[in-house]
């Protein structure tokens, strides 16, 4: 049996990042907080990641920044991407940037579960 996948969790807010790796953790999956792009980066953790799921707004790199740093690299891993703003140019700016979806906070549990599920491939429920 092979391991579960690592969720990166890139978020600024320490509650909400606690929060969002404990959600992850609780549904079996392997989850990893980052308080910053550049935190994330320095790690070299895209390696083991099956998906990302980052703030948009970042101090430092912002999370769409993390997303172009990321297509520079060549990494392939799928970015979730959350937001607090409502502007529509929010949206536009997520879909030109190749994230493969976008959240808004407070987003519900099920969404998110829904969008790591899609952004790993899977189809049922996580063991």
């Amino acid at each position: 049996m092979s391991e579960a996948p690592v969720i990166c969790v890139v978020e600024d807010d320490e509650s909400l990042r606690t929060a969002v790796v404990g959600l992850l953790r609780s549904y079996g999956y392997r989850a990893r907080g980052f308080p910053s792009a550049e935190a994330f980066l320095e790690t070299r953790a895209t390696a083991d990641c099956g998906c990302i799921v980052a703030d948009i707004q970042l101090p430092g790199l912002s999370g769409l920044e993390l997303k172009a740093r990321l297509d520079q690299l060549g990494a392939r891993t799928p970015v979730i991407l959350v937001t607090a703003r409502t502007e529509p140019a929010w949206l536009d700016k997520a879909q030109a940037c190749g994230a493969l979806s976008l959240l808004s906070k407070p987003f519900a549990e099920d969404a998110l579960l829904s969008c790591v599920r899609r952004a790993l491939g899977e189809t049922g429920e996580p063991a």
